[in-house]
């Protein structure tokens, strides 16, 4: 039980890979307040949560109301009485060609995945302080490699790595790791990129070292328990490439 009784957030986490980490954090003892606009699906997702931890619950929030985003994090510290890991999964955006892309695409990109990472980082700082505890953000392939349609997602996925480099080299000192996971996961963002331009999404399948898409719970979700115990505790500052070799980071 790699995170036992280890409070754990995790934006995004009522399905796709946020949901495949929240089971896999279960299911080695964590906490798991999952935190998604739809209510629906994290009200299913809660309850495949409380099988394994019953503590564990759902909040409906609209990551868009950045002012309301410190609320949530102490709204779940005075429940809890502490806060370990916080994963920023989280993210929505558009495809669109760069030259074609208007501002509205652009907000959306930061306004869903930059800057709830940055606010919820700021809120849960002082309290990730006292558990010297973990930050697991997201990147993208998409930005690292400058896939084409994906302009606003790269500039909003690479600004993240960006602010987990800097809060890594300022938070070591107080034993916050923050780490970040660059996936490539059959989820349900990547299956509607896979209706809407399947010869991409082969050429890219074909270019994956190991052949396949990775399982959100069982490729991503372990690697994100990893990240989150104390097996990492000398890592921070990473870009950990769960893409089946496509990436290989020199």
């Amino acid at each position: 039980m790699k995170l036992q009784d280890k409070v754990t957030i995790i934006t995004g986490g009522a399905g796709g890979i946020g949901g495949g980490m929240a089971k896999a954090m279960v299911k080695e003892g964590a906490i798991v307040v999952i935190v998604d606009v739809n209510e629906q699906l994290g009200k299913e997702m809660e309850k495949q949560l409380q099988e394994f931890s019953p503590e564990s619950m759902f909040i409906q929030a609209d990551l868009t109301d950045h002012a309301n985003l410190k609320n949530i994090v102490e709204e779940i510290v005075k429940k809890y009485g502490r806060l370990n890991v916080l994963v920023n999964n989280a993210h929505a955006s558009r495809q669109t060609m760069f030259a074609e892309t208007p501002k509205e695409e652009l907000d959306l990109s930061f306004n869903t995945g930059f800057y709830p990472t940055w606010y919820l980082m700021q809120a849960a700082y002082p309290y990730l302080k006292e558990s010297k505890g973990n930050v697991i953000n997201f990147a993208s392939g998409a930005g690292i490699n400058g896939h084409e349609t994906q302009a606003a997602y790269a500039a909003a996925k690479e600004a993240i790595r960006g602010i987990s480099r800097v809060t890594a080299n300022e938070w070591g000192r107080d034993g916050i790791n923050v780490n970040i996971i660059s996936p490539v996961a059959d989820s349900p963002g990547v299956r509607a990129w896979a209706e809407a331009q399947p010869e991409y999404y082969q050429a890219v399948l074909s270019k994956i070292p190991l052949g396949r898409f990775g399982h959100v719970e069982e490729d991503i979700g372990r690697v994100a328990v990893f990240l989150a115990s104390e097996d990492s505790k000398y890592i921070t500052g990473q870009t950990i490439m769960v893409d089946g070799g496509t990436t290989q980071l020199r």
